[in-house]
């Protein structure tokens, strides 16, 4: 492919993006798959250096642009080369007109940028490194490190490995035989706040694939009772094949009814020695990996999402056994849904106390921790760990 026809596909690529973003559509790398897998034609080359263009396009635009063209043309401002190609040549843009609009740069949507202004919005956007989990059912740190050239061990997830370089890690007989899971570091250490231990009774209430159940389960040794619940039936079916693969022989799955989710854990009520609420939300903390999730938000989303965390944690707090914990976490960095949330429901139960989830890292937000790219190199996370009295 010549680099105009590059561009033209990028555009193409940004529009198709820009409608799933509107329209509650897969994610971006899903689009790209899919556009992929309908062109052989396009080389391992040419398809590397339009998927670095469109996400180039989309991290430089915090609003949702008009249209693919606008967003490449505001990509182009400043950078004579990539102008250049909008030459009208066979497959590839047309020429840029002279009062053309083009999308302009920005963080995040106007809207949403003043509810993070505690946080390095800019590191929110750089790419992610890769982060496995070493299953500790299966192998150790070391042994993984060993395994993977140029892996080092994460600063503070004590069975992390950080890749220098992302990889097909699906392909690797490690994946294969269930000695490592892709998980970043911050989201290894949410389990890790759980404190689970062989022998106890921990409830996974939002377990969704369950990346942090398979976590949960290493610590415990495959020893005790855990419960990963979930009102997705597709995610949830996704955990049993990957427990197989790790070893995990003692998860038990449960999948909820939206709105009865209390009457199908009734038999769980006060027994749990840890729940973990892993909430739904706006996701604000992984724009590194997801930058157009910033065109999906909208106030009335984060409303509704905030209105589901103060019911699942208040699901949560009937789950946990007297000297038990309830671990919330939320893969977002607005106080409306990380901090607000602990303080209500500390407001509400004052019995309860807070303890910090983690010695390190994380800055101090509320009743609980922040994790974030700029400070920690961790994806952005609010963790909270809330004990209940005996």
């Amino acid at each position: 492919m010549t680099p105009a026809a590059r561009l033209q596909s990028a555009i193409e690529l940004v529009d198709a993006i820009v409608a799933a973003a509107r329209d509650a559509g897969p994610a971006a790398d899903t689009v790209i798959a899919g556009y992929f897998k309908t062109r052989r034609y396009a080389g391992s080359g040419d398809r590397r250096a339009i998927r670095e263009l469109v996400y180039r396009a989309i991290r430089r635009a915090g609003e949702r642009p008009e249209t693919g063209r606008a967003a490449m043309v505001g990509l182009g401002e400043g950078d004579a080369g990539l102008r250049s190609l909008f030459d009208g040549s066979p497959h590839g843009p047309a020429p840029i007109g002279p009062d053309e609009p083009a999308s302009p740069a920005s963080l995040a949507p106007a809207w949403l940028a003043p509810k993070l202004g505690h946080v390095d919005v800019a590191a929110l956007l750089e790419r992610a490194p890769m982060d496995l989990r070493v299953n500790a059912l299966k192998a150790s740190r070391d042994d993984v490190l060993d395994e993977l050239p140029g892996a080092v061990p994460t600063q503070f997830a004590p069975h992390g490995a950080r890749l220098g370089e992302p990889l097909p890690i699906e392909q690797h007989p490690l994946w294969r035989d269930g000695a490592v899971e892709v998980q970043d570091e911050g989201s290894q250490l949410i389990a890790l706040a759980c404190g689970a231990a062989p022998g106890q009774t921990i409830i996974d209430l939002c377990a969704g694939a369950g990346g942090k159940t398979l976590a949960l389960a290493a610590d415990m040794g495959g020893e005790g009772r855990l419960i990963a619940c979930d009102t997705d039936r597709a995610r949830l079916s996704r955990l049993p094949p990957r427990a197989g693969r790790a070893g995990a022989t003692h998860i038990e799955t449960r999948l909820l009814d939206p709105g009865r989710e209390a009457e199908a854990l009734a038999d769980l009520a006060g027994v749990a020695d840890c729940v973990l609420v892993d909430a739904p939300c706006s996701g604000t903390g992984t724009w590194r990996r997801n930058p157009e999730a910033r065109w999906r938000l909208t106030p009335e989303r984060v409303a509704r999402l905030t209105a589901l965390q103060v019911r699942l944690i208040a699901l949560a707090a009937t789950l946990v056994r007297p000297g038990g914990r309830l671990v919330y976490a939320v893969c977002s960095l607005l106080d409306e849904e990380g901090a607000d949330q602990l303080a209500a429901f500390l407001d509400a139960h004052p019995a309860w106390r807070a303890a910090r989830p983690f010695p390190s890292p994380g800055t101090d937000r509320g009743a609980g921790v922040l994790l974030s790219p700029g400070a920690d190199g961790t994806d952005g996370f609010f963790v909270a760990r809330l004990e209940r009295p005996c």
